[in-house]
C-alpha cells in the first residue's frame, strides 16, 4: 500500500510558536489547553513541567500564568494582570488580529457577526473583545430574523472552510448597506484545507490526525470525507483499526495545526509496520 503526506499538513506558525514559548517557561501553567493535543500537553508536562489551569483566578501573584494559543476572554487577562501574575501570552497572532478588529469595529457603529463555533475558546475570547456585543453564527440560516445595523463587520474563526465563509458574506451583502468582510482565516488554514481537498480525490483511504477537540482537525475531516468516503479521525496510532486498509492501494495522510511530527510519524510506522 502506498502510503503519502498531504503537501501542507501539522503544526502551524501559532502552535510551533507557543510550544516554544511553553517549553522557555519551565514550572509554569497554562490557562487552559495550550492547544487541542493531549498528547503533546502531557508531553510538555512531564518534560517541561508545564501545567495546565482551567480557571484564571487560581493564579497567584507573582506566579507564570501562559496564555493558550487560542486567547483569553478580555476581562480574564485584566484580571490576570490585576492579580500581578506574570503574564506569558502565546496567543497566536492569528488569534489577536480578529480580537482588535472585533473591538475596533464595535466601537465604531458596526454589528459585529462572527463565523465560529461559540462554544470554542478562541471565538469566546474574540467576542469578549467587541465592545456592545457579537452575534455569532454558524450558517447563514441563523440570520434570516435577526435585526442588525445598516453597517456590518463580518469575522471568522480563523480555522473554518472559506466556501462555508463566503456563504456567510454573499448572505450579509445584499442587504446591509456596508459590509466589512475580513479574511481572518489563517494562511496555514488555507494551506492545509487545499492539501487534504487535493490528496483525498487520489486516495482510497484517508487518515486525518488530530485532536477530537481540534476545530481545524475537523475541518480537514470534513473536507476528507467529501471527497473519500473512507476517511478517519484518528489521534494517534492507537486509534488505527487495520480492517480499514484491506484492499486499499493509497492511503493519504493530513494531520490538524496542533499534531506533532513525532505522532505522524508514529502512526506511519505503525501503518508500514502492520500493513503489506
Amino acid at each position: 500500500m502506498k502510503i503519502e503526506l498531504a503537501e501542507s499538513y501539522g503544526f502551524c506558525f501559532g502552535v510551533k510558536r507557543a510550544i516554544k514559548i511553553a517549553e522557555e517557561n519551565k514550572n509554569s501553567s497554562t490557562y487552559g489547553p495550550l492547544i487541542h493535543n493531549s498528547k503533546e500537553i502531557a508531553r510538555l508536562e512531564q518534560d517541561y513541567q508545564v501545567g495546565l489551569t482551567d480557571n484564571h483566578t487560581i493564579f497567584k501573584e507573582g506566579e507564570k500564568a501562559i496564555v493558550r494559543t487560542h486567547g483569553i476572554q478580555k476581562h480574564e487577562l485584566a484580571e490576570l494582570k490585576q492579580n500581578n501574575v506574570d503574564v506569558v501570552d502565546a496567543t497566536c497572532p492569528y488569534v489577536t488580529k480578529p480580537q482588535e478588529i472585533a473591538q475596533e469595529m464595535s466601537e465604531a457603529g458596526y454589528s459585529v457577526v462572527i463565523f465560529g463555533d461559540e462554544a470554542h475558546p478562541e471565538i469566546k475570547g474574540v467576542k469578549s473583545y467587541a465592545t456592545h456585543g457579537a452575534l455569532v453564527v454558524t450558517t447563514s440560516k441563523e440570520l434570516e430574523y435577526i435585526k442588525l445595523r445598516e453597517k456590518v463587520a463580518l469575522i471568522a474563526q480563523t480555522t473554518r472552510k472559506v466556501e462555508d465563509y463566503m456563504e456567510v458574506a454573499n448572505y450579509l451583502i445584499p442587504r446591509h448597506k456596508e459590509v466589512r468582510v475580513f479574511n481572518t482565516i489563517c494562511n496555514a488554514t488555507f494551506e492545509n484545507q487545499e492539501a487534504v481537498l487535493n490528496i483525498s480525490k487520489m486516495a482510497d483511504i484517508m487518515l486525518v490526525i488530530g485532536g477530537k477537540n481540534s476545530s481545524n482537525t475537523k475541518q480537514l475531516f470534513s473536507i476528507s470525507h467529501d471527497n473519500c468516503e473512507n476517511s478517519y479521525h484518528i489521534e494517534d496510532e492507537n486509534d488505527l483499526d487495520y480492517s480499514w486498509f484491506k484492499d486499499k492501494i493509497f492511503c493519504g495522510i493530513s494531520a490538524g495545526a496542533s499534531t506533532p511530527d513525532w505522532i505522524i510519524q508514529n502512526v506511519i510506522d505503525a501503518l508500514q509496520k502492520n500493513i503489506k
